[in-house]
Order: C-alpha cells, then sequence, then structure tokens
C-alpha cells in the first residue's frame, strides 16, 4: 500500500523523542524571552499569517500521525543508522531555531508583526538565508517523517508545507517592506529565503 508504514526500531523513536525534547526547550526560551518584553511598541502585526501557521502545522501532522511499525531489531544498522540520522536533523532543528530566535531577540513572534522600535535583523543565521526558522520547521517534519516510518507522507505534508511558507513569507516579506523598506529591498536581493545562494 502507497501509504503503508516503514518498519523502524526503537533507537529511531528515541532520538525523535530526545530531539523533540530539546527543540521543545528552545522553543520554551524563545516564548519566555518574548514574555519579558511585552509592552507594545507599535508596529505592525498581520494576522492573517494564523492560517499559514495552521497549515503548517497540519503538513506536519500529515507525517506524525498514523500507524508506526516497530519492527526492526533495535540493535541492527538500519535501526542505528536511522537514529542517528533523526538525532542529527532534530539537533541541528533546534541549533538553528535556538540561533535564530537568540538573534532576532525581541522581535521574535508567531505571528508576522514588527515593533515601533525594531530593527531589521541581518546577522546571525539572517545573514545566511531570511527565514531560517521556516528551514528548519521543515527539517523538523522531514526528522518525523523519517523517525515514524512515513516518509512516503512527505509527497504530500513538503508541497502542503511549501505553500504554507510561502502564503506567510509573502505577508511577512510585506510587513517587512513597510517597516524597512529599501534597507529591507537590498537585504532580500542579497540573502535568500530559504537556501544560501538558491531559493
Amino acid at each position: 500500500m502507497f501509504f503503508s508504514s516503514d518498519p523502524v526500531g526503537l533507537p529511531g523513536l528515541a532520538a525523535m523523542a530526545v530531539g523533540f525534547m530539546v527543540f521543545m526547550t528552545a522553543l520554551f526560551a524563545a516564548r519566555m524571552r518574548a514574555r519579558r518584553d511585552t509592552a507594545d511598541q507599535g508596529g505592525k502585526r498581520d494576522n492573517r499569517s494564523v492560517f499559514g501557521i495552521v497549515l503548517q502545522g497540519f503538513a506536519i501532522g500529515i507525517v506524525a500521525f498514523g500507524p508506526i511499525r516497530t519492527i526492526l531489531d533495535p540493535l541492527s544498522p538500519r535501526a542505528l543508522a536511522t537514529a542517528l540520522v533523526v538525532l542529527l536533523i532534530m539537533l541541528a532543528v533546534a541549533g538553528l531555531f535556538h540561533w535564530s530566535s537568540v538573534t532576532m531577540g525581541r522581535n521574535w513572534a508567531l505571528v508576522a508583526r514588527t515593533r515601533g522600535d525594531a530593527s531589521l535583523v541581518t546577522n546571525g543565521p539572517f545573514a545566511y538565508v531570511r527565514n531560517p526558522i521556516y528551514v528548519a520547521l521543515g527539517l523538523f517534519m522531514i526528522a518525523i517523517a523519517i523517525a515514524y516510518g512515513h516518509s512516503r507522507m512527505l509527497i504530500i505534508a513538503l508541497p502542503l508545507y511549501a505553500l504554507a511558507t510561502w502564503m506567510r513569507v509573502a505577508l511577512e516579506e510585506k510587513v517587512l517592506r513597510a517597516a524597512f523598506g529599501e534597507e529591507y529591498d537590498a537585504y532580500a536581493k542579497r540573502v535568500k529565503r530559504f537556501l544560501p545562494g538558491l531559493i
């Protein structure tokens, strides 16, 4: 069956669990940093990005839910290799997310917005790509698919995630252009959205 699960081993699931905890710690830390500076400083907020957030979550959910066939010998080369790949991807996800949210500082938020006292962030991971957090979330989805044996579901999930991300990026770029004008245009010309030098 096309959408049947691939066999997986316990080490891959354990690696996913560890990576997920590290990622959630980074997310919690970002939320706590954002709460320390909750005063409204003006700026613009675009709540239409909530739809993109929901759609991204749905795409990730496509690969997260479904049967998991844990039948591989835990010490088999395939089970151990899968665990290593999943752990490396999840550590990259958590590291990239943490680096991005720390670099953004008070500018980080779930919903597209700028603050009246904001500055355009172009250093850290933003010197290489304009949307490193979306890259991290895309990698997160791939790690789940590998760990749970749902790689076939990426055929549906990846295009849906790409569409949702494009919707969010379009809104965010509109907000940033309104706030920073030519400074943002120059930055956008210099730095690609998702992959350095490519797209």
